[in-house]
């Protein structure tokens, strides 16, 4: 049985249209948690309408929070972690099903039509790329292959994976918790798929925006807690350079007093003296090949200029 877990603040009307699209699913979802962080549009309403069982957190305590309760309360083999503001394809959990993998992503576009999410990889610079994001739907991006982390905008995972390697850290509250369990399962061996044909949409952002400040403090600081968690201590220099680069970008959205903010809370506890498995080593190596074959864009160019690095 699958069981589907929303998390949700606010969004009612993308709501609506991610429980018709759960509705469609030719692969039905047999239970439906509403995970909701203090909402005051009637979303929780709503999903109690539309046959879903809602747990109240009380206030928003953030995604990976509200993910973990819903896990606690699940009953299905697998797991279903979605976004409030997706859309799937009828086909989307019969073809990750399919799969036959420890947990399978899917391909999910903006409402543009450019990729959004299609899996994830942290380098060694503690920034995370989500593989396409922003690009055209288009080669690599179109064959299936084995990941190590899958985005929880739109997931499919066997109930056993978080037995093996953990629930969300919830103090990341929101952003790269997912790269940062993606890390755990790289450490433990499990890799994931990629699918492709799987298909969905994604308005992205919906609950504070791309740089709203406080997404912005959030992801400088988990940067620095996935540093702090998974990064060798010889990476002391590209996450420098990373870390830096991402500054200058988000002081050009106007956003410098946010990252400032994020780096600071990232700081206080950071140990970066961590030996990690040389297995995970060349997960970041070869996460560092792909992007440098597939993106593009000043940050990384400076990036891998000033670090010599994925050679």
């Amino acid at each position: 049985m699958i069981t589907a877990i929303v998390p949700v603040f606010n969004g009612r009307d993308c709501l609506s249209r991610l429980l018709d699209s759960l509705d469609a699913q030719t692969l039905r979802a047999g239970e439906l948690l509403v995970v909701d962080n203090g909402s005051t549009d009637g979303a929780a309403d709503l999903a109690r309408r539309r046959g879903a069982r809602v747990i109240p957190m009380g206030r928003n305590a953030g995604f990976a929070p509200a993910v973990n309760r819903g896990i606690s309360e699940a009953r299905g083999e697998f797991l279903a972690i979605l976004n409030s503001d997706v859309e799937l394809a009828p086909d989307y959990f019969a073809r990750l099903a399919a799969a036959s993998a420890p947990f399978a992503t899917g391909r999910i576009l903006s409402p543009q039509g450019a990729l959004d999410a299609t899996f994830d990889l942290t380098t060694r610079a503690a920034t995370t790329w989500r593989a396409g994001a922003g690009m055209a739907d288009a080669p690599p991006f179109d064959q299936a292959r084995d990941i190590v982390s899958p985005p929880f905008t739109a997931v499919l995972l066997r109930a056993e994976v978080f037995a093996r390697a953990g629930l969300l850290e919830e103090s990341f509250e929101s952003y790269l918790e997912d790269a940062e369990f993606g890390m755990r399962c790289a450490r433990l061996g499990i890799r994931g798929r990629y699918v492709p044909e799987a298909r969905a949409v994604h308005l992205g952002s919906a609950t504070f925006g791309r740089w709203h400040p406080d997404t912005v403090r959030r992801i400088a600081r988990n940067q620095l807690f996935l540093a702090a968690r998974h990064l060798p201590r010889h990476c002391w220099w590209p996450v420098l350079v990373g870390q830096l680069l991402w500054g200058a970008v988000a002081f050009r959205h106007g956003r410098g007093l946010a990252w400032l903010r994020g780096k600071r809370e990232g700081l206080r506890g950071f140990a970066f003296a961590r030996e990690v498995p040389a297995a995970l080593d060349e997960v970041l190596r070869a996460n560092e090949q792909f992007v440098r074959s597939a993106a593009g864009g000043p940050y990384w160019r400076l990036y891998f200029l000033l670090t010599r690095g994925a050679k």
